[in-house]
This record gives structure tokens, C-alpha cells and sequence, in this order.
């Protein structure tokens, strides 16, 4: 998936109709990629990977506008679970 194609679905996700918050939407997108490689998941092309990068790109926006912002459940669970396949993989493959 392109970035265009990426951003168009995050803003729908944000309900957002303007092109005024895109590029911050895209370093969002990016700082999100790099969050998720931090915390140990090798993110795919596949749409499950792709809507965890988008939700967690949309954590991050919304997460600006509170004072104590969590991250969401069902992201944290979306994120373990992402970080728990991925190294069932590698174990699979190294045996």
C-alpha cells in the first residue's frame, strides 16, 4: 500500500475532510512505523499490519488532545499480538 492510499484511510479513520493536517498525517504514519519497530514487530504489507500502523498513526493524533492518554486496549492487544506472531515465526523458522 502507497502512502497516499495510507493517509486517505487514516483520515477517513480521523473524519477528517481537509488536506490541512497531511503532512503532519504522513510524520505521524512514519513515527507510528518506527514505534511499532521499536517494540519489536516486523510490520508486513499485510492489511492486518496495515491497520495496526494506521490505528496506532490515529492513537497518536488523538492522543494530543488529552492530558493523560493511554493507549487503547485494543491497540496494545492488536500491538502484543503482532509482537507474539511475529516471533512464533522466527522461532518456526529457525527450527
Amino acid at each position: 500500500m502507497k502512502d497516499a492510499e495510507r493517509l486517505a484511510l487514516l483520515k477517513i479513520d480521523l473524519q477528517l475532510m481537509t488536506n490541512a493536517f497531511d503532512d503532519y498525517l504522513l510524520a505521524l504514519l512514519g513515527a507510528a512505523r518506527e514505534m511499532i519497530a521499536r517494540e519489536g514487530a516486523r510490520l508486513t504489507e499485510s492489511a492486518e499490519d496495515e491497520q495496526l500502523l494506521r490505528m496506532y498513526a490515529a492513537y497518536l493524533y488523538r492522543k494530543r488532545a488529552e492530558d493523560k492518554p493511554d493507549m487503547p486496549r485494543m491497540l496494545r492487544w492488536a500491538l502484543n499480538n503482532r509482537i507474539f506472531s511475529g516471533k512464533a515465526r522466527e522461532d518456526d523458522a529457525a527450527r
